[in-house]
């Protein structure tokens, strides 16, 4: 069975800012940690919760991408924060690229190629 959320994913560790509105439409505005990327979304570490369906603005160097918050779940010292990008906001390694970037269909054996 092919693993859909590996496929296209990549970790990276870097600083990007988190913007999101509150139930009061106020804008929040938090350095983030970026935890993963792919062309659909990302998971984001923060140090307070952003609750699901929060619409966001997560900017890589200075790149925007928009989306909502799909999850947010405490896990060690901070909370994960994953978001889904809008159709009209696609993540690709030409058009912004993390530091730290892993593919991790690379570190998948099952991904791998295999000699003749």
């Amino acid at each position: 069975m092919e693993n859909k959320r590996v496929e296209g994913r990549f970790l990276c560790a870097d600083l990007v800012r988190l913007n999101w509105l509150t139930k009061f439409d106020e804008l929040r505005s938090e350095q983030a940690l970026l935890e993963d990327i792919s062309p659909l979304g990302g998971c984001v570490q923060l140090e307070e919760p952003v609750p699901v369906g929060s619409v966001v603005m997560l900017t890589v160097d200075t790149t925007p991408f928009y989306g909502d918050v799909c999850y947010c779940t405490f896990r060690d010292d901070g909370y994960f924060i994953g978001l889904r990008f809008s159709n009209d906001t696609v993540w690709s390694a030409g058009l912004v690229r993390p530091q730290h970037l892993t593919n991790l269909s690379q570190l998948d054996p099952r991904t791998r190629d295999v000699g003749p």
